[in-house]
């Protein structure tokens, strides 16, 4: 039992391992880094902003493949429609862990 219990957590922790190569996959580092803004805000900063907020992670789902503007400067976020919703889920979440 508690081997089945560790495998099915690596299987949830593996798309957070993976967030950066997400960002690098889709084009995510090309507006923003970790620890300072470029077109977009940090990843850091952003997960500060939303840091203890319940529904953060939806949201931030939500505004990846939906693309977004205003909440961060006049510059908009592109729409990512054709992202799964397990990839951007894991991106999310690396974004709001500080995307370590």
């Amino acid at each position: 039992m508690k081997l089945v219990v560790l495998a099915a957590a690596a299987l949830v922790a593996v798309p957070a391992f993976a967030s950066k190569e997400l960002a690098q996959k889709h084009a995510c580092l090309a507006c923003h880094a970790a620890d300072k803004k470029i077109v977009g805000p940090a990843f850091q900063d952003v997960s500060k902003k939303y840091s203890g907020q319940p529904e953060a992670q939806a949201m931030l789902m939500k505004n990846i493949k939906a693309g977004g503007a205003g909440k961060w400067g006049p510059v908009p976020m592109p729409a990512q429609a054709a992202l799964s919703d397990a990839d951007a889920k894991a991106l999310a979440a690396w974004v709001l862990a500080g995307a370590q």
